[in-house]
């Protein structure tokens, strides 16, 4: 099918062109509930599912998967929705430097939520890496291959969550960047850019993020998550 364009409808078709290429991930049902006073329940948390799903966000992430039963009750409910146009996620973290992938609680109990997708949050930054994790920054790299080679060989969709991305690429770019690239060789299909501080100036964001799409244009590259309180 051939389609014609005068320079507005061209600007028209540039836009929708690129719409096309935007996903949304809303972390309302897991982040949201991190906000002073709120708290959701179960009926609640399956109603905005819903919500979501007809407002056509591509991913809604739907829970802690380690946080309490009623998250993992949450994930056996939302399937029985028969969700439209949402895939739910399953959040978790990296596997411990002390555990293997087979024995860790975190990537097994995503693994037991049973969605489709999981986001995997991993370290960027390399002074968390050694006095959150309390390993090396060479380590780390080997965590975050690890877990989401994990993920992969059981057939999953993995969205790499960057936390504190940016806060990370601007004391050590070269560093953010290696847990960049060991995410992406393992085969996650999203790198999310976070800018958990939510600290970073638009400009930052802007040429830091540009920086990770040229360098991973093969893989589903952007931001922003930013946590404000």
């Amino acid at each position: 099918e051939n389609w014609w364009f005068s320079i507005i409808s061209n600007r028209k078709r540039d836009t929708r062109l690129l719409m096309e290429n935007i996903k949304l991930y809303d972390t309302t049902l897991r982040d949201g509930m991190q906000a002073e006073g709120v708290s959701f329940s179960l009926a609640d948390k399956l109603s905005i599912a819903r919500r979501l799903d007809e407002l056509g966000i591509h991913y809604i992430e739907g829970g802690y998967a380690v946080s309490n039963p009623r998250e993992m009750q949450f994930f056996q409910e939302v399937a029985e929705l028969g969700l439209k146009s949402s895939k739910i996620t399953a959040f978790g973290s990296t596997r411990r430097a002390d555990s293997s992938v087979d024995d860790d609680a975190s990537l097994n109990a995503m693994l037991a939520c049973r969605t489709q997708v999981v986001t995997l949050v991993g370290k960027t930054w390399d002074m968390h890496v050694k006095k959150v994790l309390g390993c090396s920054v060479d380590e780390n790299l080997v965590i975050c291959a690890e877990s989401v080679e994990y993920f992969k060989k059981h057939g999953l969709e993995v969205v790499f969550d960057a936390e504190h991305f940016f806060d990370g690429y601007k004391a050590n770019p070269k560093y953010a960047m290696k847990v960049l690239t060991a995410a992406a060789e393992a085969g996650a299909d999203v790198l999310a850019l976070c800018d958990t501080n939510g600290g970073s100036l638009t400009d930052e964001v802007h040429e830091i993020t540009k920086t990770a799409c040229e360098r991973f244009s093969a893989v589903k590259t952007g931001g922003n998550h930013s946590v404000s309180r």
